[in-house]
């Protein structure tokens, strides 16, 4: 158990990234359900991103940040969720885009799941 959660940690760390990454090169206007969230707002969850990916991979290399990991897991998740209830409010019809989320916000929760209960880091 522990490869996989490691396999899925290092997936979903890239793909964080990968979306931090987007997020700095795009305005919140590219995903119309979206647009209610200010700028700063934008820039400020990239950053987090940015740092979540840093806790699913950090315990790979420095044992004692084991926490570090499902803590990331646990917002990236409510992140997912927060886009989730965004998108349900802006009205939109098209839910195909809060699938994603859910699904990603179901992998997380796995992920932070495992590490605290079925294979700890530490």
């Amino acid at each position: 158990m522990n490869i996989a959660l490691w396999i899925i940690q290092i997936l979903l760390a890239l793909h964080t990234a990968a979306g931090a990454v987007w997020k700095f090169s795009n305005s919140e206007q590219t995903v119309p359900s979206l647009s209610a969230i200010p700028h700063s707002a934008w820039l400020a969850i990239a950053a987090v991103e940015l740092a979540c990916v840093i806790g699913l991979v950090a315990p790979l290399l420095y044992r004692p940040a084991a926490m570090l990991a499902p803590a990331a897991a646990i917002v990236i998740a409510l992140e997912m969720l927060a886009f989730s209830a965004v998108h349900l409010n802006s009205g939109t019809t098209e839910h195909g885009q809060m699938v994603y989320w859910l699904v990603v916000a179901a992998i997380c929760a796995f992920v932070a799941y495992g590490r605290l209960v079925l294979s700890p880091v530490a």
